[in-house]
């Protein structure tokens, strides 16, 4: 699993903390960057074999096809793409024109992830989007015009001033539109954002839960009746489209993150992650002690991770993969609180799974944090 973050955006989304820069002028560097930091680290991956290449930011598709190319080309000369590699690159509908969209293809990419969020202006409005909605469902047709119709659209339902009603109508409009992944997610408020601010001073009243519970059920019933599978709680495909790359996250995989502020992970203990700057992370390219942070899990950081990542997923949690992280006071414990969840209906057991009934999946972060192990 490969990943480059692309930290870069026309604009600033008032809801967003992701890391990024509007400053467009340092992409060439940037992208020598990116391929120079890969060539330093290409013996993490213990193996070289590539299942699925993902482009997230920022947004990825900012970046030219020929600069896409050139990380594309680096990838190839170091490691072994599979003949069934899942390619996928996050996407503003406002970028996706025809040529690019045959170019992006050309170059490999075979997923696209569009940032719609909603087929409302209003909602656009408010969330500094720069697209219409209009361009929104222009570039899913133009996409699959093209062939490219590994298509995930996201979502954002419970904005403030949102009804349920036009929740249910982005829904419609996202499955009449063929798509075969859908990814849902709860506005957030998020300091140091402009949205946080207008909450603050009473410009906009902020998002409420009980709508938003609302929202998640109504996703659930509606995507499901359309023949989308519900397999991660923010997550919907029909089958066998699942996000592979996401999948393998969730399942504790290896992967390398190439790129300011992107994470890695040994899939044993050592997580690292880059600085989230990328004025710093550009000159401290060839000084990976000052550029990277990282860390080694203990036993029961790597309990608690899987049980939290676990428990948002349709399976649940593999409780044979947790019992060589226990201790005889961690599993005590583990049994005891899951024992109770049992008894309460908030966990099913299912042969060698636990997992949270769909019914309670919008409360499954508040199951999962009941279940952690506290070192004291």
């Amino acid at each position: 699993m490969l990943y480059f973050h692309i930290p870069f955006c026309a604009q600033k989304c008032s809801y967003c903390n992701f890391h990024f820069s509007t400053s467009l002028q340092q992409m060439e560097p940037m992208v020598q960057g990116l391929i120079s930091e890969l060539e330093q680290r290409r013996d993490e991956l213990e193996n070289p074999h590539i299942e699925t290449l993902y482009f997230g930011g920022g947004t990825p598709s900012l970046l030219s096809s020929k600069d896409l190319g050139r990380i594309v080309d680096a990838v190839e000369k170091q490691y072994v793409l599979d003949s069934h590699l899942e390619f996928t690159l996050e996407a503003n509908p406002d970028d996706l024109s025809a040529g690019y969209l045959r170019e992006l293809k050309e170059i490999g990419v075979n997923r696209l992830s569009v940032g719609t969020q909603s087929f409302f202006e209003k909602d656009l409005r408010l969330m500094n989007r720069a697209h219409s909605a209009s361009q929104a469902e222009d570039s899913i047709k133009r996409a699959q015009d093209m062939g490219i119709t590994n298509i995930s659209l996201d979502l954002i339902y419970g904005s403030p001033g949102t009804e349920l009603g036009e929740w249910r109508k982005n829904l419609e409009k996202a499955v009449a539109l063929g798509v075969v992944h859908i990814s849902s997610y709860a506005m957030t408020v998020e300091p140091r954002t402009a949205l946080h601010h207008w909450v603050e001073t009473g410009k906009v009243p902020a998002p409420e839960e009980k709508v938003q519970a609302q929202a998640f059920d109504y996703v659930h019933e509606y995507l499901s009746s359309q023949g989308f599978e519900h397999y991660e709680i923010s997550n919907f495909a029909l089958p066998g489209k699942r996000s592979r790359h996401n999948a393998a996250y969730w399942g504790s995989r290896p992967y390398l993150g190439i790129g300011p502020s992107a994470h890695s992970f040994d899939g044993g203990r050592k997580r690292s992650w880059n600085i989230a700057n990328n004025a710093l992370y550009l000159k401290h390219l060839h000084e990976p002690a000052v550029r990277m942070e990282s860390e080694i899990l203990s036993d029961s950081e790597r309990y608690n991770e899987r049980i939290m990542v676990g428990l948002r997923t349709l399976e649940g949690v593999d409780v044979r993969t947790l019992a060589p992280l226990l201790n005889e006071s961690m599993e005590a414990h583990f049994k005891r609180e899951s024992e109770k969840k049992l008894q309460q209906g908030l966990l099913v057991a299912k042969g060698h799974f636990l997992s949270v009934p769909v019914a309670h999946w919008f409360l499954s972060d508040g199951i999962a944090s009941d279940l952690f192990y506290l070192e004291t």
